[in-house]
């Protein structure tokens, strides 16, 4: 009764909980139509909210995509573009502008920003990257390992500050960022089986050899048939003697963390499963459909997993009775490749990376099953949540507030296309790039390269053929290059290394 009374008289100021996952792709989201999962609690916030349809990253790797969610500016004026930059934490933030505003905020899960959340009052983050079994969490007070699986955990974390952490004379804002499904996809032993016997769809480019894309697809390092990486990535274990490379060197250390139940349940799924591959003596292409699915079905198990954490988040917003008074929103830092163009990780200006899913759920503003066309990036965020929770937002913020949008009146000046911009140079062996992304075209610019791609997503919606140089998008290629013009311009984009980038 007493949290219903508060909850009357905080009702100006609503709570927020905000999933930010890592990696997840909205081809793996049943919200968004996936032919190869189903996510039930996900979708339950699509159902009682909005599913926005073309949400963006301004960088599609973890560090700058995080970054822009809290600042709601672009990677050049928060500092941070690759995920080697270290985060300024006195810059204005969600957590920060919330907190003046007489919020009690935490922060659980993966930071990825290499210095101390600032703006909440309660932390607990993964070092770096963060291991999937026996992960450490780290506090102002130092650093401890726990037992169990990190999806598992944070959501534990999460529902114990909840429950007995904050200020409860306050409206709250937790971040619950989750590690998963992020690389090398461990799942936890309660979804080891999950998909075991199931044949998972390929995308129709699996197989595609980049003849019509430039050199930077023919460049990377991200293929599941040559880039992968047995132990690390697969899970098959090598035979014993066997010299070790690569990522596969540091393997052995994520089995070591889990407990001898957990490392029991992984042999007895994984045993027979490795078994047979050594037994299979599979060559190309048909090896590399079987480590698509190998791959596949642990990242579906690590989303299940995240799923199941919302479930639990929902339910406890429910017996709080905080349900009309509780702004939830879910979303990746990125999306990611599950196979299209036979790749995974992200980085490529491409949809399956650059598109993200972002639901939101808002009492009294959402139209519960909504679905919403307009364009919007994670810099609009940060906007969003000060406005709603009537914290002042900053006048550097290049975000704009998605309420008019969430309500079903999007604004006539509402922009009509986003700027992509990636600075990583090494990983993967993808070069820096930028773009401008609409409703149906994306023009990429490739400055080391000296290249351009240019795909129509209604005709070609796998973006394996660039049609830049072709005649008949003569007028479609003149308008694009207008518009990055224009988008540089309006965001104040630094110029790209390599060639003259205009």
């Amino acid at each position: 009764m007493l949290e219903l009374m508060l909850t009357a008289a905080l009702g100006a100021q609503p709570n927020i909980i905000f999933f930010l996952s890592d990696d997840h792709a909205c081809n793996a989201t049943s919200a968004y139509g996936s032919v190869i999962n189903d996510t039930p609690n996900i979708d339950h916030i699509a159902a009682t909210g909005a599913t926005f349809d073309r949400a963006f990253c301004n960088n599609g790797i973890c560090a700058p995509s995080r970054a822009a969610f809290l600042t709601g500016v672009h990677g050049w004026n928060n500092g941070v573009e690759t995920n080697g930059d270290r985060f300024d934490g006195s810059q204005p933030t969600i957590a920060s502008a919330l907190h003046d505003a007489g919020y009690t905020t935490a922060m659980i899960g993966k930071w990825h920003l290499k210095t101390d959340p600032t703006g909440f009052d309660h932390w607990d983050i993964l070092p770096g990257q963060g291991h999937y079994y026996g992960p450490d969490f780290r506090t102002s007070e130092g650093k401890r390992r726990i037992n169990g699986h990190v999806t598992d955990v944070t959501t534990d974390l999460a529902l114990e500050w909840l429950n007995s952490g904050r200020d409860t004379d306050k409206p709250f804002m937790i971040m619950i960022n989750h590690k998963a499904p992020h690389r090398a996809w461990m799942p936890a032993p309660q979804h080891v089986d999950m998909y075991e016997g199931e044949v998972i769809p390929e995308p129709p480019s699996l197989l595609d050899d980049h003849a019509n894309r430039g050199t930077a697809a023919k460049a990377q390092e991200m293929e599941i048939a040559n880039h992968m990486w047995l132990w690390y990535d697969l899970k098959i274990d090598p035979d014993e003697g066997t010299p070790l490379t690569g990522p596969d060197r540091w393997a052995k250390g994520r089995y070591d963390r889990m407990t001898p139940a957990q490392a029991a349940t992984w042999n007895e799924a994984y045993g027979p499963r490795n078994a047979w591959f050594e037994a299979s003596d599979l060559e190309d292409d048909e090896l590399t459909r079987y480590k698509y699915q190998r791959y596949i079905k642990d990242y579906l198990r690590c989303v299940a997993g995240v799923d199941d954490s919302v479930g639990e988040i929902l339910d406890w917003i429910d017996d709080a009775g905080l349900r009309e008074n509780t702004i939830v929103i879910y979303a990746s830092d990125q999306g990611f490749f599950l196979g299209e163009q036979g790749w995974y990780d992200k980085r490529f200006m491409n949809d399956p990376a650059l598109r993200l899913p972002l639901l939101v759920r808002w009492p009294n503003v959402t139209e519960p099953g909504s679905r919403i066309d307009a364009i919007v990036q994670n810099i609009d965020l940060m906007p969003t949540l000060c406005a709603a929770g009537g914290a002042t937002t900053p006048d550097r913020v290049q975000g704009r507030d998605l309420r008019p949008v969430l309500e079903g009146h999007t604004p006539d000046d509402w922009r009509d296309a986003i700027y992509y911009r990636y600075m990583e140079e090494g990983i993967h062996n993808v070069a820096p790039h930028e773009g401008v992304r609409t409703d149906r075209y994306a023009l990429i610019h490739w400055p080391t390269h000296d290249e351009w791609e240019l795909f129509d997503l209604e005709t070609d919606p796998q973006e394996t053929t660039n049609v830049h140089d072709d005649p008949r998008f003569a007028t479609v290629r003149k308008h694009m290059h207008l518009a990055l013009e224009q988008m540089r311009s309006e965001v104040g984009a630094p110029g790209m290394p390599g060639p003259d980038a205009g």
